[in-house]
């Protein structure tokens, strides 16, 4: 089990933990798990962070600048979407009086070597990026008054994640006013932080050689000549995990399991990472395996169970209970089980460290290991006679996912109706 977590955002509009990747000899790829909530009509202001993140999402605006233009997505529940370490990116709960809650996987690989991930906000809340360069050099780089760049670094301070009020209001916040804009005003918009007048020699100082213009230029990752006539962006679609369930990569009467790579959704392919989705039904187990290629991280939707693990020598590394919101972890090539609660289905959504196509090795199951080895070199190796073996082996005729109804009792005030988003 993962139980090592830190707050890391706290504000009137939400907040974020985060659970720490376990640490070790056999960790070949740390990854954290981020659990995000906003409540209904907030802003995650617009940053960019050190790591990469690949997002779960229940429903949502994600704003996010990519091949040096902006692109706005409108999320639903169960999409899949990955935002690169030093993207520009924000986050509108846009569900009618429900909150948001995104599960996502943080890539630590890139970071500056902070605990859990180091953002670097655009907007105020936390101080702008650009709040600490000399007050003269910014009215400079944004060719605007004193008066005016103050108006716009010291108007906000309520937070990473904040309210967003509709209707007449005294005073709009700036971020109210940025999202009743459309989407190609939004993009003007941020590009204002770019654009200068010319004539003053104070200006043709600071766009001569290095300049500050182009810091704002590189954080925002915008290029004025790559948007001008075109209406679409470049930024890639989100992927819809629950799309795949009509075409499953395994499914029975006792459940089904989806497992995304990078051939599903190309985005994958720079993140490294793997998404799977697997329902199990009540009393319902994933037959014993071990993967070959990953490891695998999880995180419970709804329902509950029991994780399993085994150590190489044989001897139980984990076997416990878990319930929506638990985090846990499989070692690549450790032997693992699922087995579902009798009291109901038990859902849960995971990250492997690989993109390619998961091949889990099954031990158990009508498509086991067992029934691909010779079975006299089997027998011998469990010291039975041949026939003993095949029995013994022959006797599931199910394959990955397996009916377990003794296996699973229901467990005393267990609650079937919980689920996480």
């Amino acid at each position: 089990m993962m139980r090592e977590s830190r707050q890391v955002i706290k504000s009137e509009g939400g907040e974020m933990r985060v659970v720490l990747s376990p640490r070790g000899r056999i960790i070949e790829k740390p990854m954290h798990i981020g659990f995000l909530t906003m409540e209904p009509k907030t802003l995650f202001v617009p940053q960019y962070l050190d790591s990469s993140l690949l997002i779960f999402i229940r429903e949502a605006t994600l704003g996010v600048i990519c091949k040096d233009e902006f692109g706005e997505r409108k999320l639903k529940a169960g999409d899949i979407y990955w935002i690169p370490a030093g993207s520009v990116f924000y986050l509108h709960n846009t569900g009618l009086g429900q909150r948001l809650h995104v599960i996502c996987s943080i890539d630590p690989t890139q970071s500056l070597g902070f605990e859990t991930f180091q953002p670097f906000y655009i907007g105020g809340g936390p101080s702008s990026v650009l709040a600490g360069f000399d007050p003269h050099t910014l009215t400079s780089a944004f060719n605007v008054s004193l008066p005016e760049l103050q108006q716009m670094m010291m108007s906000q301070f309520r937070g990473p994640i904040v309210h967003v009020t509709e209707g007449p209001q005294p005073q709009q916040t700036i971020w109210t006013q940025f999202l009743g804009l459309r989407g190609e005003e939004k993009h003007k918009q941020l590009k204002k932080l770019l654009e200068t007048k010319q004539g003053s020699p104070q200006d043709q100082q600071y766009s001569s050689g290095w300049s500050w213009r182009n810091i704002v230029r590189s954080i925002l990752d915008l290029t004025e000549e790559k948007n001008k006539g075109s209406g679409s962006s470049e930024c890639e679609d989100s992927y819809n995990i629950y799309d795949k369930k009509d075409k499953p990569s395994f499914d029975n009467k006792y459940g089904w399991s989806i497992a995304l790579d990078y051939d599903d959704y190309k985005p994958l392919k720079h993140s490294g990472i793997g998404v799977y989705l697997v329902n199990l039904t009540a009393g319902a187990m994933m037959a014993p395996h071990m993967n070959p290629t990953a490891t695998e991280y999880g995180i419970v939707l709804a329902g509950s169970g029991e994780i399993q693990v085994v150590f190489p020598n044989g001897t139980s590394a984990m076997n416990t209970r878990v319930s929506v919101g638990d985090v846990f972890w499989i070692p690549r090539y450790f032997a693992f089980c699922q087995i579902a609660s009798r009291t109901g289905p038990f859902e849960f959504v995971g990250f492997t460290t690989s993109a390619h196509k998961n091949r889990p090795q099954f031990l158990v199951g009508s498509n086991s290991l067992l029934r691909t080895l010779n079975l006299t070199s089997l027998s011998i190796a469990f010291g039975v006679d041949e026939e003993t073996m095949r029995r013994f082996i022959e006797a599931q005729r199910e394959a990955v996912i397996l009916p377990t109804p003794a296996a699973a009792p229901p467990h005393v005030g267990e609650m079937v109706s919980d689920r996480f988003v």
